[in-house]
């Protein structure tokens, strides 16, 4: 049974090993947006993500029961690493089975707590099949990510946290894949406050939960594709539907894009770097999915900060395409000393830092005599831009842009 005396004895269980993880004013986000906003950062957690908590607290009671068999999971990553770290912090053996595509990040952060990592299925719930029949052929106990009371008590000590920090807030807004950290977070939250907003926010790639909330039953989904890997969950849990049915009072969704823009805006204004599934409240909140009133004081929990550096490498080129501040061209011009030095000219007078630049006279689309370049510049926004297409077609270059 999950309630606030569970929580809290998880808590206790916890407190010795977890980091007590800050909840800080963010000015920049509560000017733009009229509200007071804090923000959770589980992202400086140990392990980088709040499972640790749960992973912790479920491993803590089976040895306490006198189980010591080992442990077994099923996880795209930060569930891994938090049962890896306690199932070493107990001394007992841990498996890991993680999907296929699990970046390589995460499958040796696993393996640096001393688990075995298995790799199987292309996504976690193929993962979590397999887990699940490996669990049972060895005689191991099987850690679930999400559907266990000792798990989401764990995770509900985010919440007892918060409150013990910012007693006075409106609302709290949670990532949501399988439900176990909201529904941990919205048990504890509401019997200290009842009055207490638990806002959800999901991603439009993994839309299982949010359409089970909103048809008030579970619906599961045939596939799941987002950027937010660590809540990249096809199948709805009965088990964490029902809290969240009980106490959760809006569930939003954003989609990849406005995850990305998130990404970019903490690591940019608020120094702070997150995964896509930590990101997706302050997106929410960016894209005015909160349906709040003005001047409300909310908590938005940054679940984890294990992103990818491929990932990551991408969000920022994207983000600043998006954002006018760099820019691709394919320039076609006459193949004859200096026009390449005319072009160039062009830019510099115009201010544009040229980052790269590639020169080709031999693709079959061109005419004999002519060459393509293609050229990334950085460049200083929207007007920027548009004078640099001016002085070009005042030069008489043919381009084209990329997006």
């Amino acid at each position: 049974m999950l309630d606030l005396n569970t929580i809290k004895k998880a808590y206790e269980r916890v407190s010795g090993v977890v980091h007590r993880t800050p909840l800080s004013y963010a000015p920049i986000l509560s000017e733009m947006s009229d509200y007071e906003v804090y923000l959770k950062k589980e992202n400086l957690q140990r392990t980088g993500a709040f499972k640790l908590r749960g992973a912790y607290n479920k491993i803590a009671s089976l040895v306490e029961a006198g189980d010591r068999d080992g442990v077994v999971a099923a996880s795209a990553g930060n569930h891994a690493q938090g049962v890896a770290f306690a199932a070493k912090e107990f001394g007992i053996d841990a498996t890991i089975v993680m999907p296929e595509s699990t970046p390589l990040t995460k499958v040796q952060g696993v393996k640096e707590f001393g688990a075995e990592v298995i790799l199987q299925g292309g996504n976690y719930d193929e993962a979590y099949a397999y887990a699940l029949q490996y669990a049972k052929e060895h005689g191991k106990s099987f850690v679930h990510p999400f559907t266990d009371d000792e798990v989401m008590a764990g995770q509900g000590t985010v919440a007892l946290e918060i409150l013990e920090d910012v007693a006075d807030l409106d609302a709290i807004i949670v990532p949501v894949g399988g439900g176990g950290l909201i529904s941990g977070v919205s048990v504890a939250a509401k019997a200290l406050n009842p009055d207490i907003k638990i806002i959800a926010v999901s991603a439009e790639g993994a839309p299982a939960m949010k359409r089970s909330y909103d048809a008030q039953k579970a619906i599961d989904t045939l596939s799941v594709r987002t950027i937010a890997d660590g809540i990249a969950v096809r199948d709805t849990a009965e088990e964490t539907l029902q809290y969240i049915l009980k106490y959760v009072d809006a569930f939003e969704s954003v989609c990849d894009d406005e995850i990305a823009s998130a990404i970019l805006f903490l690591l940019e204004r608020q120094k702070v770097l997150v995964e896509g599934a930590g990101a997706v409240g302050v997106a929410a909140l960016l894209h005015g999915k909160l349906g709040l009133p003005k001047g409300s004081k909310i908590a938005i929990v940054l679940s984890g900060g294990n992103i990818d550096v491929t990932m990551l490498s991408l969000i920022i080129e994207k983000g600043l395409m998006k954002s006018a501040r760099k820019m691709k061209l394919l320039v076609t011009l006459v193949d004859k000393p200096g026009a390449l030095q005319s072009f160039t000219q062009i830019l510099t007078d115009v201010g544009a830092n040229i980052v790269q630049i590639g020169y080709d006279r031999t693709s079959t689309d061109l005419e004999f005599g002519d060459a393509h370049v293609s050229v990334a510049l950085e460049t200083k926004g929207a007007e920027h831009q548009e004078m640099i297409r001016k002085k070009l077609r005042e030069g008489g270059f043919t381009f084209k842009e990329e997006h």
